[in-house]
């Protein structure tokens, strides 16, 4: 429940602090005084937008602060789930406005997100304002309604998982279906494409080895005689290298019998005639293998310009780019093969998972029928006592012709409030006064089915006055006695059930206007509803029907 709520530099709120029963709080005051701002102010607690111009002018910013206690709403996974210290008793919400528009808000002064302050508020108070009864004809209002007082969150947490998987199902299908279709109108292309890699018969390291088997071939013949000049002056017929190592090798041994130190020069130059008659004769070898050949010479030069024209048609840059390009569209191909086989296989298992989702939808739909008899019958008896004894209400459930993410139900409130009138969508035909008695009488009913501590009613009581404003009061009266229930009303009936009575009155001064609350007692809160009761002369005998009021 709320504790307290306190308001600085908003709007026309300098310092304000309202701490609400925890039974049924009244608020009252004059049209003007403030009373939206208030509601405006509460509402960015619960997360909602902020605008720079809701700060007080001359403030640097505004601070909204509330107190709840949380202890009896099983919100301990909420806190942990999104790291924030839990206070059953005195958890804060903290919300701060700078006159620049940035917003920051608090939980127990962690910051957070406005997500998480929106999902907390959800959990902590329900704001009915007088624009929400229009929610009467609105068809996602009315299956919450329903769904509320089915208590069926296993059976829609099931047809969720089943319809998301259905939907996935559906996506891939889809896009299968259109690659298929899209690769049929390629397939021919690319079977030519792969067909000229394929035939190519590509290695990786192909096209070095080409360019430089051509490199060798183009010049066979300088390079052959190159060898055969390198050969001859190495170790030819005429004096060569080799001979005239030789004979120095010879004559150095020679000379080594009479003059020692030379052996180690003798041995040297015999060790470069080996190295030397070694090199001659590979030289020589080389020379023989190095030969011109026509044939090869055109297989070179044929096969790299097949390499080169299949690089530059694909725009590729290595011989290794061809070849993955030659396996993918392998794979490519083999998938649009394939496709047939896929598609039936995707639409097997969608079959089966439709089924799936059709039988969620059928355990969510038999669990919303069940409650909208019920439903029907305590509404009825509900706005009757609200004074229309004739009032005729059915909920209306129809299939709708495809899933949605809310079950295959349409579901619609009907209603009439005389016998000889036929039923028709409530929204469309319920008047300002009726419709209030039709949203308070829901409220009032969902209130027992969904934990909620408080719910704030903004004049859900416009367009009624006397016996029914007096009944509407007691029923919010019945709803307090389960949970919080905060009331701004201009109907004295009303205001006399308070367990708390607040006003709300701007107050004047020279240069400024500023809005303030103020709890009422004794004498204080006769004399509002007195007020109420005649206006501004306030006589005896409104002072004596404030009494009976309140009593």
């Amino acid at each position: 429940m709320l504790q307290s709520l306190t308001i600085q530099n908003y709007a026309l709120i300098e310092r304000l602090e309202f701490n609400p029963t925890r039974g049924l709080t009244v608020i009252t005051g004059e049209t003007g005084a403030g009373k939206s701002i208030i509601m405006g102010a509460l509402g960015l607690i619960l997360g909602q937008r902020a605008d720079a111009k809701t700060v007080r002018t001359g403030a640097a910013k505004c601070v909204i602060e509330a107190v709840f206690d949380v202890a009896d709403y099983h919100l301990e996974s909420f806190f942990a789930d999104n790291d924030l210290e839990y206070d059953a008793h005195g958890t804060i919400i903290r919300r701060e406005i700078a006159a620049n528009g940035k917003s920051r808000a608090f939980v127990n002064d962690s910051p957070v997100q406005l997500t998480v302050l929106k999902t907390l508020g959800d959990h902590l108070i329900d704001i009915h304002s007088q624009h929400q009864n229009l929610l009467i004809g609105k068809t996602t209002f009315q299956q919450e309604v329903i769904d509320t007082m089915a208590q069926n969150q296993s059976e829609r947490a099931a047809y969720v998982g089943q319809y998301h998987k259905m939907l996935d199902l559906r996506r891939q299908l889809a896009q299968l279906q259109e690659a298929a279709a899209q690769g049929a109108q390629e397939a021919d292309y690319m079977r030519f494409q792969f067909s000229q890699l394929d035939e190519a018969a590509l290695k990786a390291d192909e096209l070095a080895e080409l360019e430089g088997e051509q490199k060798l071939l183009s010049h066979a013949e300088e390079i052959k005689n190159g060898l055969a000049q390198m050969s001859d002056q190495l170790d030819g017929e005429n004096e060569s290298i080799v001979q005239t190592l030789k004979r120095l090798s010879d004559e150095a041994r020679s000379l080594s019998r009479i003059y020692p130190p030379i052996g180690d020069i003798a041995t040297r130059i015999e060790s470069d005639y080996i190295d030397l008659k070694d090199i001659a004769a590979d030289v020589s070898a080389q020379a023989d293998e190095v030969n011109f050949d026509p044939e090869r010479f055109d297989f070179v030069e044929s096969r790299l310009s097949q390499l080169y024209s299949l690089l530059k048609k694909f725009g590729k840059e290595s011989v290794a780019d061809l070849i993955a390009l030659r396996e993918e569209l392998d794979e490519r191909l083999q998938h649009i093969d394939n496709s047939d086989e896929e598609i039936a296989a995707l639409q097997k298992q969608l079959a089966a998972q439709t089924a799936a989702t059709e039988k969620a939808a059928a355990a969510l739909a038999a669990t919303r029928r069940a409650s909208a008899k019920k439903f029907e019958k305590a509404l009825v008896e509900k706005v009757a006592y609200l004074g229309m004894p004739n009032v005729q209400f059915e909920v209306r459930i129809e299939p709708l012709r495809d899933f949605s993410e809310s079950g295959r139900d349409e579901i619609t409130f009907l209603f009439s409030a005389n016998k000889n009138q036929p039923l028709k969508p409530a929204g469309e035909v319920a008047s300002g006064g009726e419709i209030s008695r039709l949203m308070l009488s829901i409220k009032a009913l969902i209130a027992n089915a969904k934990t909620l501590p408080t719910i704030i009613f903004d004049e859900i009581d416009t367009g009624v006055s006397g016996d029914i404003a007096d009944r509407m009061g007691q029923v919010m009266r019945q709803m307090s006695e389960h949970l919080q229930v905060v009331t701004i009303t201009h109907l004295p009936q009303v205001a006399g059930k308070g367990d708390a009575h607040f006003k709300v009155y701007k107050e004047d001064s020279a240069d400024d206007t500023m809005t303030h609350i103020v709890r009422l007692d004794g004498d204080e809160r006769v004399r509002e509803i007195a007020r109420m009761l005649s206006g501004a002369q306030i006589t005896e005998q409104a002072i004596a029907n404030a009494r009976t009021l309140m009593a």
